[in-house]
Protein backbone atom coordinates (compact mmCIF):
# COMPACT_ATOMS: atom_id res chain seq x y z
CA UNK A 1 0.00 0.00 0.00
CA UNK A 2 1.55 3.34 -1.30
CA UNK A 3 1.70 6.04 0.99
CA UNK A 4 3.11 9.54 0.03
CA UNK A 5 5.52 10.37 2.63
CA UNK A 6 7.37 13.47 1.13
CA UNK A 7 11.03 14.38 1.78
CA UNK A 8 11.29 14.67 5.50
CA UNK A 9 10.83 11.30 6.55
CA UNK A 10 13.61 9.63 3.80
CA UNK A 11 16.06 12.61 4.99
CA UNK A 12 15.64 11.47 9.23
CA UNK A 13 15.59 7.75 8.02
CA UNK A 14 17.63 7.39 5.62
CA UNK A 15 20.67 10.17 5.67
CA UNK A 16 23.11 10.68 8.43
CA UNK A 17 22.25 14.08 9.33
CA UNK A 18 19.09 13.15 9.62
CA UNK A 19 19.48 10.08 11.40
CA UNK A 20 21.22 12.15 14.17
CA UNK A 21 18.23 14.53 14.41
CA UNK A 22 15.74 11.83 14.74
CA UNK A 23 17.77 10.82 18.00
CA UNK A 24 16.36 14.17 19.17
CA UNK A 25 12.65 13.59 17.96
CA UNK A 26 11.80 10.33 18.65
CA UNK A 27 12.76 10.62 22.07
CA UNK A 28 9.02 10.77 24.67
CA UNK A 29 9.68 14.34 25.88
CA UNK A 30 9.51 15.56 22.45
CA UNK A 31 5.54 13.42 22.01
CA UNK A 32 4.67 14.61 24.99
CA UNK A 33 5.37 18.52 24.77
CA UNK A 34 3.39 18.36 21.35
CA UNK A 35 0.87 16.24 23.38
CA UNK A 36 0.37 19.61 26.15
CA UNK A 37 -0.27 21.50 22.92
CA UNK A 38 -2.91 19.60 21.26
CA UNK A 39 -4.74 19.02 24.89
CA UNK A 40 -5.23 23.13 24.81
CA UNK A 41 -8.21 24.82 22.86
CA UNK A 42 -5.85 27.03 20.98
CA UNK A 43 -5.12 23.43 19.41
CA UNK A 44 -8.46 23.84 17.80
CA UNK A 45 -7.53 26.20 15.01
CA UNK A 46 -5.78 22.56 13.05
CA UNK A 47 -9.61 20.37 12.92
CA UNK A 48 -10.51 22.37 9.67
CA UNK A 49 -7.41 21.50 7.62
CA UNK A 50 -7.45 18.08 8.68
CA UNK A 51 -10.59 17.41 8.18
CA UNK A 52 -9.96 18.80 4.66
CA UNK A 53 -6.58 17.07 4.33
CA UNK A 54 -7.87 13.46 5.38
CA UNK A 55 -11.54 13.47 3.61
CA UNK A 56 -13.00 12.89 7.18
CA UNK A 57 -16.89 12.51 7.25
CA UNK A 58 -17.60 14.17 10.61
CA UNK A 59 -21.46 12.75 9.86
CA UNK A 60 -20.01 9.43 10.69
CA UNK A 61 -19.32 10.74 14.54
CA UNK A 62 -21.44 12.17 17.30
CA UNK A 63 -21.48 15.69 17.54
CA UNK A 64 -19.02 17.41 19.97
CA UNK A 65 -18.43 20.93 19.89
CA UNK A 66 -14.78 20.02 19.92
CA UNK A 67 -12.53 21.81 23.01
CA UNK A 68 -9.34 20.85 21.66
CA UNK A 69 -7.17 18.85 18.89
CA UNK A 70 -7.15 15.80 20.79
CA UNK A 71 -10.39 15.35 21.51
CA UNK A 72 -11.56 15.85 17.94
CA UNK A 73 -8.52 12.79 16.91
CA UNK A 74 -10.46 10.62 19.82
CA UNK A 75 -14.14 11.13 18.39
CA UNK A 76 -16.03 9.10 19.03
CA UNK A 77 -17.77 7.44 15.89
CA UNK A 78 -21.51 6.39 16.17
CA UNK A 79 -22.15 2.81 17.01
CA UNK A 80 -23.97 2.20 14.27
CA UNK A 81 -21.40 3.02 11.85
CA UNK A 82 -18.99 -0.27 13.61
CA UNK A 83 -20.94 -3.16 14.05
CA UNK A 84 -19.47 -5.85 16.51
CA UNK A 85 -19.48 -8.83 15.44
CA UNK A 86 -21.12 -10.13 18.32
CA UNK A 87 -21.42 -14.05 17.72
CA UNK A 88 -19.66 -16.08 20.29
CA UNK A 89 -17.54 -17.59 17.64
CA UNK A 90 -16.64 -14.46 15.63
CA UNK A 91 -13.22 -13.02 15.87
CA UNK A 92 -14.16 -9.32 15.12
CA UNK A 93 -11.22 -6.66 14.66
CA UNK A 94 -10.47 -4.79 17.48
CA UNK A 95 -9.94 -1.51 15.79
CA UNK A 96 -9.65 0.21 12.11
CA UNK A 97 -6.59 -0.21 10.35
CA UNK A 98 -4.59 -2.35 7.83
CA UNK A 99 -4.06 -5.87 8.46
CA UNK A 100 -0.91 -7.73 8.29
CA UNK A 101 -1.35 -11.67 9.35
CA UNK A 102 1.36 -13.61 10.14
CA UNK A 103 1.82 -17.44 11.24
CA UNK A 104 3.93 -17.62 14.15
CA UNK A 105 7.14 -19.76 13.63
CA UNK A 106 8.13 -22.29 16.19
CA UNK A 107 10.68 -19.69 16.78
CA UNK A 108 8.56 -17.09 17.12
CA UNK A 109 10.52 -15.13 14.79
CA UNK A 110 7.88 -13.06 12.12
CA UNK A 111 8.84 -10.44 9.48
CA UNK A 112 7.15 -6.80 8.95
CA UNK A 113 8.57 -4.45 5.99
CA UNK A 114 11.52 -6.57 5.69
CA UNK A 115 12.29 -6.04 9.19
CA UNK A 116 12.60 -9.67 11.46
CA UNK A 117 11.24 -9.51 14.72
CA UNK A 118 10.95 -11.90 17.84
CA UNK A 119 8.16 -12.18 19.89
CA UNK A 120 10.43 -12.43 22.79
CA UNK A 121 11.82 -8.99 22.27
CA UNK A 122 8.79 -7.59 21.69
CA UNK A 123 7.36 -8.23 25.20
CA UNK A 124 10.86 -8.78 26.74
CA UNK A 125 9.35 -12.08 28.42
CA UNK A 126 10.43 -15.16 26.27
CA UNK A 127 8.44 -17.68 28.85
CA UNK A 128 5.57 -15.51 27.65
CA UNK A 129 6.21 -15.47 23.99
CA UNK A 130 6.60 -19.22 23.81
CA UNK A 131 2.75 -19.75 24.74
CA UNK A 132 2.45 -18.08 20.80
CA UNK A 133 4.30 -20.57 18.90
CA UNK A 134 2.59 -22.26 16.11
CA UNK A 135 -0.35 -19.41 16.47
CA UNK A 136 -1.17 -15.99 14.93
CA UNK A 137 0.34 -12.86 15.04
CA UNK A 138 -2.48 -9.91 13.50
CA UNK A 139 -0.55 -6.71 12.76
CA UNK A 140 -2.99 -3.85 12.58
CA UNK A 141 -1.28 -0.30 11.50
CA UNK A 142 -3.50 3.03 12.20
CA UNK A 143 -2.63 5.75 10.06
CA UNK A 144 -4.16 9.54 10.79
CA UNK A 145 -7.60 9.00 9.45
CA UNK A 146 -7.85 5.80 10.94
CA UNK A 147 -10.67 5.42 14.15
CA UNK A 148 -8.27 5.38 17.23
CA UNK A 149 -10.31 3.99 19.41
CA UNK A 150 -10.12 0.22 20.43
CA UNK A 151 -12.22 -2.75 21.77
CA UNK A 152 -11.99 -5.54 23.04
CA UNK A 153 -12.42 -8.78 20.88
CA UNK A 154 -13.92 -11.35 23.16
CA UNK A 155 -15.64 -11.39 26.37
CA UNK A 156 -12.97 -12.53 29.75
CA UNK A 157 -11.05 -11.37 32.12
CA UNK A 158 -7.76 -9.14 32.05
CA UNK A 159 -4.07 -9.25 33.94
CA UNK A 160 -2.63 -5.67 34.82
CA UNK A 161 -1.04 -3.48 31.67
CA UNK A 162 2.38 -3.65 31.68
CA UNK A 163 3.43 -0.71 29.57
CA UNK A 164 7.39 -1.19 28.16
CA UNK A 165 9.16 2.22 27.58
CA UNK A 166 10.81 3.36 24.62
CA UNK A 167 11.18 5.70 21.55
CA UNK A 168 8.68 6.82 19.61
CA UNK A 169 9.02 6.36 16.16
CA UNK A 170 6.58 6.89 13.46
CA UNK A 171 4.97 3.46 12.02
CA UNK A 172 5.23 4.18 8.32
CA UNK A 173 6.67 1.91 6.00
CA UNK A 174 9.91 4.36 5.62
CA UNK A 175 10.37 3.69 9.53
CA UNK A 176 9.28 -0.09 9.03
CA UNK A 177 12.31 -0.50 6.38
CA UNK A 178 14.76 1.20 8.56
CA UNK A 179 14.15 1.00 12.11
CA UNK A 180 12.95 -2.00 14.45
CA UNK A 181 9.98 -0.09 15.12
CA UNK A 182 7.58 -2.58 17.15
CA UNK A 183 10.46 -3.67 19.55
CA UNK A 184 12.19 0.25 19.68
CA UNK A 185 8.92 2.03 20.67
CA UNK A 186 6.86 2.66 23.47
CA UNK A 187 4.38 0.12 24.04
CA UNK A 188 2.00 -1.54 26.15
CA UNK A 189 0.53 -4.85 26.21
CA UNK A 190 -2.17 -7.02 28.30
CA UNK A 191 -2.87 -10.38 28.60
CA UNK A 192 -6.82 -11.45 28.19
CA UNK A 193 -7.80 -14.51 29.27
CA UNK A 194 -10.81 -14.53 26.74
CA UNK A 195 -13.85 -17.10 26.97
CA UNK A 196 -13.66 -18.84 23.54
CA UNK A 197 -10.15 -18.02 22.04
CA UNK A 198 -8.01 -19.00 25.11
CA UNK A 199 -4.94 -16.72 26.13
CA UNK A 200 -5.01 -13.54 23.73
CA UNK A 201 -1.94 -10.83 24.03
CA UNK A 202 -2.75 -7.73 23.04
CA UNK A 203 0.03 -5.01 22.54
CA UNK A 204 -0.59 -1.01 21.43
CA UNK A 205 2.46 0.81 19.97
CA UNK A 206 3.09 4.36 20.14
CA UNK A 207 4.33 6.50 17.70
CA UNK A 208 6.11 9.67 16.57
CA UNK A 209 3.80 12.20 18.61
CA UNK A 210 1.49 9.39 20.45
CA UNK A 211 2.69 10.68 23.82
CA UNK A 212 0.27 8.75 25.34
CA UNK A 213 -1.46 5.18 25.11
CA UNK A 214 -4.39 5.48 27.07
CA UNK A 215 -5.98 2.12 28.38
CA UNK A 216 -9.52 2.09 30.23
CA UNK A 217 -8.96 -0.75 32.93
CA UNK A 218 -7.02 -2.21 35.56
CA UNK A 219 -7.13 -6.24 35.69
CA UNK A 220 -10.67 -8.05 35.85
CA UNK A 221 -13.20 -9.00 34.06
CA UNK A 222 -13.89 -7.10 30.30
CA UNK A 223 -16.86 -7.84 27.39
CA UNK A 224 -17.00 -8.56 24.16
CA UNK A 225 -16.94 -4.83 22.21
CA UNK A 226 -16.37 -3.01 24.97
CA UNK A 227 -14.45 0.11 24.58
CA UNK A 228 -10.50 -1.17 25.76
CA UNK A 229 -8.62 2.24 25.11
CA UNK A 230 -7.62 5.31 22.52
CA UNK A 231 -4.65 6.73 20.96
CA UNK A 232 -3.80 9.93 20.94
CA UNK A 233 -2.66 12.09 17.90
CA UNK A 234 -0.47 9.98 15.32
CA UNK A 235 -0.46 7.33 13.59
CA UNK A 236 0.20 3.86 15.90
CA UNK A 237 0.12 -0.09 15.85
CA UNK A 238 -2.13 -2.39 17.76
CA UNK A 239 -0.83 -5.95 17.34
CA UNK A 240 -2.93 -9.27 18.22
CA UNK A 241 -0.90 -12.59 19.62
CA UNK A 242 -3.37 -15.89 19.54
CA UNK A 243 -2.13 -19.10 20.26
CA UNK A 244 -2.25 -22.01 18.19
CA UNK A 245 -6.02 -23.68 17.03
CA UNK A 246 -7.63 -21.22 18.60
CA UNK A 247 -9.30 -19.75 15.71
CA UNK A 248 -9.49 -20.22 11.80
CA UNK A 249 -9.33 -17.34 9.66
CA UNK A 250 -11.69 -16.63 6.98
CA UNK A 251 -9.95 -17.96 3.29
CA UNK A 252 -10.34 -14.45 1.80
CA UNK A 253 -8.01 -13.25 4.69
CA UNK A 254 -5.64 -15.85 4.32
CA UNK A 255 -5.61 -15.03 0.48
CA UNK A 256 -5.69 -11.46 0.40
CA UNK A 257 -3.07 -11.38 3.13
CA UNK A 258 -0.21 -13.63 1.54
CA UNK A 259 3.16 -12.26 1.37
CA UNK A 260 2.77 -9.73 3.85
CA UNK A 261 0.45 -7.35 1.77
CA UNK A 262 -1.85 -5.32 4.06
CA UNK A 263 -5.47 -4.80 3.35
CA UNK A 264 -7.86 -2.05 4.99
CA UNK A 265 -10.35 -3.73 8.19
CA UNK A 266 -12.59 -1.99 10.05
CA UNK A 267 -13.31 -2.46 13.98
CA UNK A 268 -15.94 -5.05 14.70
CA UNK A 269 -15.35 -7.01 11.28
CA UNK A 270 -15.24 -10.53 11.40
CA UNK A 271 -11.81 -12.17 10.81
CA UNK A 272 -12.45 -15.83 11.86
Amino acid sequence: MEEKQGKLLPFLYETAPGRFLLRGLTHPAISKIAGAFLDTRASTVLIRSYVRKYHIDLSLYEPVQYQSFNQFFTRKIKPENRPFAMGEHDLPSPCDGKLTVFPITPDAQFTVKGQLYTLDRLLRDENLADQFQGGYCFIFRLTVDDYHRYHYLDSGTKEEDVFLSGKLHTVRPIALLNRPVFCENSRAYTVLHTDHFGQVVQVEVGALLVGRIQNHHGPGPFQKGQEKGLFLFGGSTILLLLEPHRVALLPELLTQCQGGREIPVRQGQTLG
